[in-house]
């Protein structure tokens, strides 16, 4: 039986104006938990650029959760991750769920980087943690596929709105995940107790191309929307007439590249483990999004 801790937890969402963060925001608030909404301009100040920020935003926190802006295999992750579970240990934190990519190697060392950090609040004077039991933080890493919400909240959005879909990914088939479903797998691991220590790889029931989504799209929303795959580069020099600086465009271009290049097709049944159903399918999805016609 899954044993809930107490519904009074305060708990740090980080990035809690994107599109996990403020899903993960209403759950816990809608289960009594008092929640600190971590942002660059919010009631708790949060930001990923600026560790002077962290430290109070911890304090007096039971739990954490940890969606480091713009990607965990982003350089610089690594070392914000140490600095994180070092805090997190410092401040008493009894709990941390991080946000991680599925299949990102980059990504699995910034993991690492917190893990070890945080278990370094199980050593010294006082056990280290800033409880003086000396039990440390507990962390439990949520490894998600591509978002389905990219295609309505995200960078792909305004594409699709206009009918094409312009992305590196070939013909690859990739298990979309509903920000929904992950959310709840997220709320689940910050509220029960049974995680600590556990890797949960969570994707959609099926893997879809992107022409596959594309006619999903067309079909809930009775216009007509197409998929164009492109090249990296090319993508790369779409994002960058956009407004995004060239370094940028080009890591996230080649970014997308490698997570779509095959090796994530397969579906997981970690919705499932967690939170004892079936994960909901983009068709699923697309319906609610764009039922009846609405973007």
């Amino acid at each position: 039986m899954t044993t809930h801790t107490r519904n009074t937890q305060t708990v740090l969402v980080t990035s809690a104006s994107g599109k996990t963060g403020r899903r993960v925001a209403e759950r816990l608030a809608a289960r009594g938990a008092a929640v600190r909404a971590g942002s660059r301009t919010g009631t708790t100040p949060f930001d990923w650029e600026d560790p002077a920020t962290w430290a109070p935003a911890l304090r007096g926190a039971d739990a954490v959760y940890a969606a480091y802006y713009p990607d965990l295999a982003a350089p610089g992750a690594v070392e914000a991750m140490e600095t994180l579970g070092r805090l997190a240990a410092e401040h008493g934190v009894r709990r941390i769920t991080l946000l991680s990519g599925r299949g990102e190697p980059t990504a699995a060392a910034a993991e690492d980087a917190l893990r070890t950090a945080a278990a370094g609040g199980r050593e010294g004077e006082g056990g280290g943690d800033g409880t003086g039991n000396g039990s440390g933080v507990e962390l439990t890493v949520v490894r998600a596929s591509f978002f389905a919400q990219n295609f309505s909240e995200g960078l792909l959005a305004e594409g699709v709105a206009e009918g094409e879909l312009v992305f590196p990914a070939g013909d690859t088939a990739e298990p979309f995940v509903d920000a929904d479903d992950l959310a709840d797998v997220i709320v689940e691991t910050l509220t029960a107790d049974g995680h600590a220590g556990l890797v949960h790889e969570v994707t959609g029931p099926r893997p879809l191309g992107f022409a596959e989504v594309a006619a999903e799209i067309a079909r809930a929303s009775g216009r007509p929307v197409v998929y164009r795959p492109v090249p990296e580069a090319a993508y790369a020099e779409l994002l960058t007439g956009f407004g995004l600086p060239a370094d940028e465009a080009a890591w996230l271009s080649a970014l997308f590249t490698t997570l779509l290049d095959g090796h994530n097709s397969s579906a997981t049944d970690g919705v499932k483990r967690v939170l004892g159903r079936e994960p909901r399918s983009f068709a699923a999805f697309a319906t609610k999004t764009w039922g009846g016609g609405g973007s």
